[in-house]
């Protein structure tokens, strides 16, 4: 499995997931919240299933 998650995108996805799971916990939001799980999944693994799907990837590319 290659990896398509770059370094800033892995942050990202760190942080929203780890404010919408705080945000449910708190009740601040409903249980949709939860999805922040998604984030952290793909941020976890480096592999994100909607950007194989659209062929995207935010990884440096590296240099032969």
């Amino acid at each position: 499995m290659k990896t398509n998650v770059g370094t800033l995108d892995r942050i990202a996805r760190v942080i929203l997931g780890l404010v919408l799971i705080t945000l449910t916990l708190t009740g601040a939001v409903g249980v949709w919240g939860w999805i922040g799980i998604l984030p952290l999944a793909t941020a976890a693994l480096g592999r994100c299933p909607a950007y194989t799907l659209l062929g995207v990837s935010t990884c440096p590319m590296k240099r032969a």
